[in-house]
């Protein structure tokens, strides 16, 4: 047995506001729409981000993106209107910075993300 693909959901109010949202957090547009009340990007080979409509967990999702190189997302994001928090270092040199999306919800860009500790 073995899992071939990892899906992290993320619950927002209003999917038209979400998407264009993160269309502005990953930089172009979502890679599907199957259902009305989801759409979904495609961010590593087996791994997706899904949107979806669920109002009553709207703002609690909780999305942790490690990237290669911190600053220049940073300066991408900013670009496209996003506004990340500020880069706090923390253990062994990990850095991360804070995104909150329209609903509330916790979205974390980590640099120099480590596999092994």
């Amino acid at each position: 047995m073995s899992i071939d693909h990892l899906l992290a959901v993320v619950p927002v109010r209003d999917l038209a506001t979400a998407n264009s949202w993160y269309e502005k957090l990953f930089g172009r547009p979502a890679d599907n729409n199957p259902m009305p009340s989801l759409v979904e990007w495609r961010v590593v080979k087996n791994g997706w981000v899904q949107v979806f409509v669920d109002v009553d967990r709207a703002g609690s999702g909780l999305l942790n993106l490690a990237v290669d190189d911190l600053d220049t997302h940073i300066v991408g994001l900013v670009e496209r209107g996003v506004t990340p928090g500020d880069v706090q270092t923390v253990t062994k040199g990990v850095q991360l910075s804070p995104i909150v999306d329209p609903d509330g919800n916790s979205i974390t860009l980590i640099g120099s993300f480590r596999e092994e500790y």
